[in-house]
């Protein structure tokens, strides 16, 4: 049995005039958002052998603010091919995973999660799966539990989607419409 948790970038800052979309920072409610996550994740007792994001700049404020909430740090292992990266991809990236790692955190970007998640759940599992396919909002986190002994295993329909936190959850202020 393999654990994918995957977390979402949190807001970031359209009004920063930055001029590439990879330089986009984070704006404060993604800060609060992403540190809110990570002590969730802490308080959940959520563990990672190993961490794979996208170097963007806004994912990696947002690992950089979740740790300061979860109390500890996990050297990433950055990989340019999560960046924007559609489902196919993500699963290169993830049957590319080192064996060890049993636990895996990754962090990207939408609307590529999400449809990894979709991908990876069968549809008409239930209600979790059902809020993700309405969104996969900014600074959510899903774990996924897959049936498998090696990430070279990982294919569409296997997974079971064990939870989906957003930070609304935790604290409706940072629900739609708040800034």
């Amino acid at each position: 049995m393999k654990r994918l948790t995957l977390l979402r970038h949190a807001k970031s800052d359209w009004d920063d005039p930055v001029a590439r979309d990879f330089d986009r920072p984070l704006n404060r409610r993604g800060e609060k958002a992403a540190q809110l996550m990570g002590q969730f994740a802490q308080s959940r007792g959520m563990r990672f052998d190993l961490l794979v994001a996208s170097p963007a700049v806004r994912v990696v404020q947002t690992l950089e603010t979740f740790f300061v909430g979860y109390g500890e740090t996990i050297d990433p292992r950055w990989d340019r091919r999560i960046y924007l990266a559609s489902a196919p991809t993500l699963f290169d990236v993830i049957r590319d995973l080192p064996e060890s790692a049993g636990s895996v955190l990754m962090a990207g970007h939408n609307p590529g999660l999400e449809e990894l998640i979709l991908d990876l759940v069968p549809d008409g599992t239930g209600p979790l799966r059902e809020d993700v396919e309405v969104k996969f909002p900014t600074a959510s986190i899903a774990e996924l539990d897959l049936p498998i002994d090696r990430w070279t295993e990982a294919k569409p329909d296997i997974a079971t989607l064990a939870s989906f936190t957003r930070p609304r959850d935790l604290d409706p202020a940072l629900g739609p419409g708040s800034r």
